[in-house]
């Protein structure tokens, strides 16, 4: 294994926060294989750049030695997590869990090593707790400690109803690292009251707590919002290449440090290293390209990523697309005339209907053939003709 100071900067790379620091050391010090988790419900069958950010940090804990657990909450999918919702969730069908855990699984070992991850279904031990075991398990906490979550207390304070299961999801959550003896457990920022829990629900029942490892939200291609299939600004790890390449490229200069951080594997002093050149006059475009060339050799091949880039080239810098062009920001909602014509690319809808009838319309070089296409959220380059060019972000 790894020098604790080691194995601990490399743990921290990325992190958000880690309750609690010392604990973690006082269990690195310990020179065994900590148990890591990483819980997820399958509730979607694809997985996006913004789920990585936290398989990558287990991959992370696989390379220094330890034992990765992860959780397929195919329970607690059954119940619904409340976070972040505003209104009750849809419980799924035990059909629709098996089905989407299947394909989380054939996903993830494109990040983690199969030989050394550990697969369980929460289901095994909390099917077993019966109401006995439920009604124990609830007698932990409180209903006011539980209307200190923000999501609850948001929809307690205005009126919207609060099922009494959804309660018990946190519980749930927690009562898994109780069952596991988890020493470490993941998530993004917005499962921090689910997290300590599990600390809290292992003291109730004489374990070491955990410590909890709270990676931030990827921010998605539009620039604002957290990436996700509702936002329609993400990037799934099972696109073609040539997708990939493009959505990664049309990311901001200032987002992509952010990526390189969450997303790649290349050691901080390289990253460093990229800033300063670009800070020195280098084209940030080709520092944009080694990542998106990263990332797509990890979920495809170093074949499929070089030729990714081989046909971004003939598109867009063969076609003598301009470094500098003017930026704006529209609303989600707009039809395509009116977006061009607000950025200027034409001088009316009508303007603008005919020069997309012509084919003369593209968005990332793919031409826009409908003249009723309202653009989904994220950064592009939108054209008119050969020389009128505009980079565009639908919020």
């Amino acid at each position: 294994m790894a020098s604790i100071e080691a194995a601990l900067a490399e743990i921290k790379r990325g992190v958000e926060e880690l309750i609690p620091e010392e604990g973690l050391i006082e269990k690195l010090k310990e020179n065994r294989p900590l148990r890591i988790k990483l819980g997820a419900d399958p509730t979607a069958a694809d997985i996006h750049l913004g789920h990585t950010v936290i398989f990558n940090k287990l991959r992370q804990f696989q390379d220094l030695g330890h034992e990765v657990t992860f959780l397929i909450g195919d329970f607690t999918a059954m119940v619904g997590d409340p976070t972040g919702k505003n209104s009750t969730r849809p419980p799924l069908t035990r059909e629709e869990v098996l089905e989407n855990a299947k394909t989380y699984t054939d996903q993830i070992y494109k990040i983690l090593d199969p030989e050394k991850t550990k697969i369980q279904f929460n289901s095994e031990w909390l099917n077993e707790l019966g109401a006995e075991g439920m009604i124990r398990l609830a007698a932990n906490q409180t209903v006011a400690r539980m209307l200190e979550r923000d999501d609850f207390k948001k929809r307690y304070a205005g009126g919207q109803p609060i099922a009494i299961h959804e309660f018990m999801y946190p519980l749930l959550q927690g009562y898994d690292s109780v069952a596991m003896e988890t020493d470490v457990e993941l998530g993004g920022t917005d499962q921090k009251f689910n997290l300590l829990m599990g600390r809290e629900l292992q003291k109730a029942n004489g374990q070491k707590p955990q410590a909890v490892i709270m990676m931030p939200l990827l921010v998605g291609l539009d620039g604002t919002k957290k990436m996700s299939k509702s936002a329609n600004n993400y990037i799934g790890i099972s696109e073609a290449p040539s997708e990939m390449f493009g959505k990664i490229m049309s990311i901001s200069d200032d987002l992509m440090w952010s990526y390189y951080e969450l997303l790649s594997f290349r050691p901080l002093e390289e990253v460093a290293q990229f800033k300063a050149d670009v800070e020195a006059g280098k084209n940030p475009r080709d520092v944009k390209i080694l990542l998106a060339k990263e990332i797509i050799a990890r979920f495809h091949t170093d074949a499929d990523a070089d030729a990714a880039e081989q046909e971004f080239i003939n598109r867009f810098q063969k076609g003598a697309i301009p470094d500098e062009m003017p930026e704006f920001e529209f609303e989600a909602g707009l039809p395509i005339g009116n977006v061009l014509k607000e950025a200027g690319l034409v001088n009316s809808t009508s303007d603008a209907m005919r020069m997309i009838r012509q084919g003369a319309a593209k968005i990332e070089g793919e031409k826009v053939s409908d003249t009723k296409f309202v653009p989904a959220a994220g950064t592009a380059v939108y054209q008119v003709g050969k020389r009128k060019f505009a980079r565009i972000t639908i919020k």
